[in-house]
C-alpha cells in the first residue's frame, strides 16, 4: 500500500474527512447535554461522574477491537467504510432515543449505546488518514479533521440555545422532563451524523490491499491474543505520548463533566430544574460552541502551517498551555460573557489536541497495524475518563463541598501537566525498545 499512496488534493482530503463533522456533531450534543439531561431526570451533581462512566468504558472496549478487525477487513465498501456506516446508523438511532428517556438509568443505558456507536465510526476515521495519505500529508489530514470537528462542535453545542431563541424551545419544562429544545437538537443531530458519514462513504474510495497488510487473523492466534500482545509492542514514542494523552483527557473530561453544572449553579445561581439553571446550561452550550469555533478558526492556521512543514511539537505544547490557562481562568469570572474569554484559550488547545498527537503517532506505528494502534491509543483517552468518573464524584462532594467549578479548575491544571509531559516524548521513533 505504501507505493500507492500519492499526495491528494485539498478537496479530496476534505471529502475523506467530512464524516468527522457528523461524528463530532453527535458527540458534541452528548458532551454538552448529558450532564443536564441526567439532572433534569433527577440526578445530583455527585452522581454525574459515575453516570458518565459508560462513555470511557465503551471506548476502552470498542476501539481496539474495531481497529484490529478493520485492519483485516476488505469488502465492496473497503476496509474502514463499513465501520463508518454501521456506527453512524446505530448512533443516529441512539440520538433519536436519548431525549425520550424517562429515567436516569434509561439515559445511562442509551449513553452506552450512543458512545459505543460513535466509537465504531470514529476510530477507523483516524486510521483512514494513515491509509490514504503519504507521511508528508498526514499532519494536513489530521488538521482537516480538526477543522471539521470544530465546525461540528460549534453547531452542536449551541443548537439547543439556537432552537430556543428561534422560538421552537417549547416553553417551560415540567419537573423531571427533558426540554423540547433538546429533543429538536438531538433529532437534527441524528440526520447530520448519518448524512455526513454517507458523504464520505460515497465520495472517497479506499486503496485495495496489495498483499502486505493482513486481512485475516494470524493462524492459531485469537484476536484477543493479538490485541493483548500488541499492547506490549507499542513504540516508545507512543508510550511517552500516552502520558500526555492521559493528562490531556483527564482535564477535558473535568470540563465536559462539570462545566455546565458550574455555569448553571455558580454563574446563573440556579438549581437543577429552575429556569435560571436551564439558562445557565444553555449558555454553557454557547461557551462550548465558542471554544469549538475558535478551534475551527485555528484549524485553518494549522492547515496552512502543515503545508509549510511546521512541526507539530511546538504547536501541540502551545495549545495545551492555552487550554490549561483557559480552564483555570473560568473561576475568575462572575459575568457570563467573560467565560468566552476563557474559551479562546480552550479552543486553541482543542484544535491542536485533535490533530497533533495523531500526526505524531501515525509516523511511529507500522501501517499494517494502523487501525489497531489508533484504537489502542484511545486507551489513554478513556482511562483518565474512567479515573475521573470513579474519583471526581467523591472529590466534588467531600473536598469541593458540592461545588462544580473547582473540578473545572482541576481540569486546567491537568492540561498544564500534559504540556510539561510532552518534553519527554522522543523527537523520532527509535522503535519499540
Amino acid at each position: 500500500m505504501n507505493s500507492q499512496r500519492i499526495p491528494l488534493s485539498l478537496a479530496a482530503i476534505w471529502n475523506m474527512s467530512f464524516g468527522f463533522f457528523g461524528i463530532q456533531f453527535g458527540w458534541g450534543l452528548q458532551m454538552a447535554n448529558m450532564s443536564s439531561i441526567y439532572q433534569y431526570l433527577g440526578a445530583s451533581e455527585s452522581d454525574l461522574a459515575i453516570l458518565w462512566l459508560a462513555a470511557p468504558v465503551t471506548g476502552l472496549i470498542v476501539q481496539p477491537i474495531i481497529g484490529h478487525y478493520s485492519d483485516r477487513t476488505w469488502t465492496r465498501l473497503g476496509r474502514r467504510r463499513p465501520y463508518f456506516l454501521a456506527g453512524a446508523l446505530l448512533a443516529s438511532a441512539a440520538l433519536v432515543a436519548m431525549p425520550n428517556s424517562s429515567t436516569v438509568w434509561m439515559a445511562a443505558g442509551l449513553l452506552w449505546v450512543l458512545d459505543a456507536s460513535v466509537n465504531i465510526s470514529m476510530e477507523p476515521f483516524r486510521a483512514f488518514v494513515g491509509d490514504l495519505l503519504p507521511p508528508s500529508q498526514r499532519q494536513l489530514g489530521f488538521s482537516m479533521q480538526s477543522l471539521l470537528i470544530g465546525l461540528g462542535a460549534v453547531l452542536s453545542g449551541s443548537l439547543p440555545w439556537i432552537v430556543t431563541h428561534l422560538g421552537y424551545g417549547g416553553g417551560p419544562t415540567p419537573h423531571g422532563q427533558i426540554p423540547h429544545a433538546v429533543h429538536v437538537a438531538f433529532y437534527l443531530g441524528a440526520v447530520v451524523f448519518i448524512g455526513s458519514v454517507l458523504y464520505t462513504v460515497v465520495t472517497t474510495a479506499e486503496i485495495p490491499p496489495d498483499g502486505t497488510l493482513p486481512l485475516a487473523p494470524d493462524a492459531g492466534r485469537s484476536a484477543a491474543y493479538q490485541i493483548f500482545h500488541g499492547l506490549f509492542e507499542m513504540p516508545l514514542m507512543m508510550r511517552r505520548l500516552a502520558v500526555v494523552q492521559f493528562f490531556t483527557w483527564l482535564g477535558l473530561f473535568c470540563m465536559w463533566l462539570y462545566f455546565a453544572p458550574a455555569v448553571g449553579t455558580e454563574i446563573f445561581h440556579g438549581a437543577p430544574g429552575s429556569e435560571a439553571y436551564q439558562k445557565g446550561v444553555e449558555w454553557s452550550g454557547v461557551c462550548l460552541s465558542a471554544y469549538s469555533f475558535v478551534a475551527f478558526l485555528v484549524s485553518f492556521g494549522l492547515v496552512a502551517l502543515a503545508r509549510k512543514g511546521i512541526g507539530t511539537r511546538t504547536l501541540y505544547r502551545t495549545g495545551l498551555v492555552c487550554a490549561g490557562l483557559g480552564l483555570v481562568s473560568t473561576s475568575l469570572w462572575h459575568r457570563q460573557e467573560l467565560l468566552l474569554v476563557s474559551m479562546v484559550g480552550v479552543g486553541i488547545g482543542w484544535a491542536t489536541i485533535l490533530s497533533m498527537p495523531y500526526a505524531m503517532l501515525a509516523d511511529a506505528i507500522p501501517p499494517e497495524k494502523m487501525g489497531f494502534y489508533m484504537g489502542v491509543f484511545n486507551f489513554f483517552i478513556v482511562l483518565p475518563q474512567i479515573v475521573a468518573a470513579a474519583v471526581l464524584g467523591p472529590v466534588v462532594k467531600h473536598l469541593f463541598a458540592g461545588h462544580a467549578m473547582p473540578a473545572v479548575v482541576t481540569g486546567g491544571a491537568s492540561l498544564l501537566v500534559a504540556a510539561a509531559a510532552l518534553a519527554f516524548v522522543p523527537r523520532d521513533n527509535p522503535g519499540a525498545a
